[in-house]
C-alpha cells in the first residue's frame, strides 16, 4: 500500500517542478544583422521578477563608438514596441571595453510592466529623447 501511495506522489512533485521550470525560464531574441554596424552581434533575454514585470537583460558585442557614426551620434538608446502601448525608450547602452580586449560590448538591464512585442536600437544625441530618430542600428524581429 506505501508503494501505490508514493508513486503518484513523486509523479506529482516531477510535474509541479517541471512546471515551474518552464515558467521561470527566459526567452531569448536574438538583433537581425545590422547594415549600420554589421559587426554587432546583439542579444536580448526577457523573463518575469518577483513583482511579475518583464525583466530585460541585452548585451550587444562589436558595436562601433556612436561618435563613429555618420552622422555621429552621442549614444545608443533601446526601444521597445508593444502591441497596445506604443513606443516605449527603455534606457541607454551601456558601453564599455575590456582591459585585455578591444571589443566593445554595451549591456542594458532593466525592468517594465508592458509586454514587449519588439526591440530596436537607434543612435541618438540626447538618451532621455520620447521618440525614437530615423537612425536605425539594430531591430529584432517580431515575437
Amino acid at each position: 500500500m506505501r508503494h501505490s501511495i508514493k508513486r503518484p506522489f513523486l509523479q506529482g512533485i516531477l510535474v509541479l517542478t517541471m512546471a515551474l521550470a518552464l515558467i521561470s525560464c527566459s526567452k531569448t531574441v536574438r538583433f537581425q544583422n545590422s547594415t549600420v554596424v554589421p559587426g554587432a552581434n546583439a542579444s536580448v533575454s526577457l523573463s518575469k521578477d518577483d513583482n511579475k514585470n518583464n525583466r530585460i537583460e541585452m548585451t550587444v558585442t562589436n558595436l562601433a563608438d556612436p561618435a563613429r557614426l555618420s552622422p555621429p551620434k552621442k549614444t545608443y538608446v533601446v526601444w521597445m514596441e508593444t502591441k497596445n502601448d506604443g513606443i516605449k525608450n527603455i534606457g541607454q547602452l551601456i558601453s564599455e571595453t575590456s582591459y585585455f580586449s578591444s571589443a566593445r560590448k554595451a549591456t542594458l538591464n532593466t525592468s517594465t510592466p508592458f509586454k514587449p512585442i519588439r526591440f530596436f536600437v537607434t543612435a541618438e544625441d540626447n538618451a532621455s529623447i520620447q521618440y525614437p530618430s530615423s537612425q536605425l542600428i539594430l531591430t529584432t524581429s517580431e515575437f
